[in-house]
């Protein structure tokens, strides 16, 4: 599976407790996060997020008056093998296309994991790597 999904940018204060309330309002509502990555900085964290009712964590994080941005990202199934990233890295170099960040998660005990990728051009990402 490859596919063009929306990715939420939550700003949050770097402070314990934050992160378990946002996270407790996302269940409450029922939406399961797919993929997570956070980034600390000195007062604040991001969290990047997928989840599977974007349109329902919208407003629950909005609710939660965090700063909440949205852009589309590509989401994607990878295997669990040694180069596998490497595979993709180059395959969308070879395409001329720039990589702004990624992010992904297998447990070992699994054969696929998933990898959300944020690149210039997501349409040309999707095709180069199909």
């Amino acid at each position: 599976m490859i596919k063009i999904q929306p990715q939420f940018a939550v700003f949050l204060d770097n402070r314990p407790g934050v992160l378990a309330k946002t996270c407790e309002a996302l269940a409450a509502a029922g939406i399961n996060i797919l993929a997570l990555s956070i980034l600390d900085t000195v007062d604040h964290v991001i969290m990047r997020l997928v989840v599977d009712k974007p349109k329902e964590a919208e407003g629950v994080l909005t609710r939660l008056h965090a700063t909440v941005q949205r852009r589309d990202v590509v989401f994607m199934d990878m295997p669990n093998a040694v180069g596998s990233l490497a595979r993709i890295a180059g395959r969308l170099a070879e395409a001329g296309i720039n990589l702004e960040y990624a992010y992904c998660t297998t447990p070992t005990s699994h054969s696929e994991g998933a990898l959300v990728l944020r690149t210039n051009d997501l349409e040309a990402t999707i095709n180069a790597l199909s």
